[in-house]
């Protein structure tokens, strides 16, 4: 009953992210707005982690189960998006270039910041 309760929480919230979604036609799907309000619910505390967490453990263990729709959708749609290959996988290989970079330049940016720097050689 646990799980019908943490999995009524959750479909609650997405539907709620839809419904703004679709009466104010916004261009963000409405699932990223259930999920911006799930965040929000959980840094707020009007929802605790305990109320969702044995479900989001339970969908976060079984990811690859969720991929398969959209993967089996772009595979059969193919013949739409093989014209747009080659742009689509130099903007996705940029993008991971640039989000590379930049994830270390704010590592490097923390470490410094709240950490100081170290000095090679000085472990004792």
């Amino acid at each position: 009953m646990k799980l019908y309760v943490q999995l009524m929480i959750l479909f609650v919230i997405s539907l709620i992210g839809e419904g703004i979604s679709s009466f104010f036609h916004l261009p963000i799907p409405g699932s990223i707005i259930g999920l911006i309000i799930l965040f929000l619910a959980l840094q707020f505390k009007w929802l605790r982690t305990r109320h969702v967490n044995m479900v989001g453990n339970f969908l976060l263990a079984n990811m690859t189960i969720l991929f398969l729709p959209p993967a089996v959708g772009i595979m059969e749609k193919f013949d739409v998006i093989a014209p747009y290959l080659l742009p689509i996988v130099l903007i996705v290989f940029f993008a991971a270039v640039i989000n590379i970079i930049l994830i270390a330049l704010v590592v490097q940016f923390i470490k410094r910041r709240f950490e100081g720097d170290y000095e090679k050689g000085d472990a004792k």
